[in-house]
């Protein structure tokens, strides 16, 4: 049976029956309890070897007020995870990047919806989920070496320079611009650049201007689609060191890193934004924001941390 309190009631029983010469194993008898429980009851609230029921009842609400854990929120903590839920983390980024572990993303979770943090302001929280995507209807081209044929080490993510790319569009219909997106495989650190529209000469042309501006041995490799804008693959291999690599059709987990850091762009420019009258202050301060994210895949460093590092071991 579990343990219950003494009521009010029980209280004023045992002032009346103590008034009335009654020992205490026959109290408890008549009211059921242990003689044990009574004998705490007198030592914790007698006063002057007098016991009142009004004045015990009293002193037992003020330290129950007293008992259980004080727990870890604090308004100094809650500041800080509310700066980086601006920052755009997660509460798992903040659980484990900011906060090393002392407090579990759950627990900023509950405070979140118990309104402690943000007050109960739920956008703040990146959305999840699938979103079934539309079939390419552009066309096809011959395509170059399949994705089969990649070394496994790059498939394993055990060395560095090896990118998956991809394409971000504005509203069908409204805008031809859009973004060629690149994510490093190893690090995920993401980049996106700018483009009037999705042909394969712009893509030629970002392609290129990434290789340009990173070091000898940073790229490598390209993993793509089998969207039109890469047909330009003959002229990459020809021009540039960069291999590419087709991935299956329709099979965009042979892509999963860049399919994902695509859906965190999107957080900042949802579908039907218009990516043409995107600045360019803009979209450095989104790439910011994901880049400098921790990441768990990377033991809580962020892939800007990641990037870096293996840039500096570059021969």
């Amino acid at each position: 049976m579990s343990y219950q309190h003494l009521t009010t009631f029980e209280r004023a029983r045992i002032e009346t029956l103590l008034d009335h010469g009654y020992s205490l194993r026959d109290i408890a008898k008549s009211l059921k309890r242990s003689p044990s429980t009574l004998s705490r009851e007198l030592k914790r609230n007698s006063s002057n070897t007098e016991y009142k029921s009004e004045a015990a009842h009293d002193q037992y609400k003020k330290r129950r007020l007293n008992c259980g854990r004080s727990g870890k929120w604090s308004k100094d903590l809650a500041d800080n995870i509310n700066q980086k839920l601006e920052l755009t983390w997660s509460p798992e980024q903040i659980s484990k990047g900011a906060l090393q572990g002392s407090i579990s993303f759950k627990t900023i979770y509950r405070w979140i919806y118990q309104g402690l943090v943000v007050n109960k302001d739920l956008q703040v929280l990146r959305q999840k989920g699938k979103r079934q995507k539309p079939r390419e209807t552009r066309g096809r081209f011959n395509v170059g070496t399949s994705i089969h044929k990649r070394p496994k080490e790059i498939r394993k993510r055990k060395t560095f320079g090896h990118w998956e790319l991809d394409t971000v569009v504005s509203s069908r219909g409204n805008s031809k611009g859009c973004f060629a997106t690149f994510v490093e495989r190893k690090t995920r650190w993401y980049i996106a650049i700018q483009m009037p529209n999705r042909s394969a000469h712009s893509m030629e042309w970002a392609i290129k201007d990434l290789s340009q501006m990173l070091p000898s041995g940073a790229f490598k490799t390209a993993t793509v689609d089998r969207g039109k804008e890469f047909a330009c693959y003959t002229n990459i291999e020809k021009d540039t060191d960069i291999k590419i690599y087709f991935a299956e059709p329709y099979s965009s987990w042979q892509r999963g890193s860049n399919e994902n850091a695509n859906g965190l762009l999107r957080e900042f420019f949802p579908k039907k934004t218009d990516l043409a009258k995107v600045s360019y202050t803009e979209l450095e301060q989104a790439l910011y924001l994901i880049n400098n994210r921790p990441r768990k895949c990377l033991d809580w460093k962020s892939t800007h941390e990641a990037f870096q590092e293996e840039l500096l071991h570059l021969n």
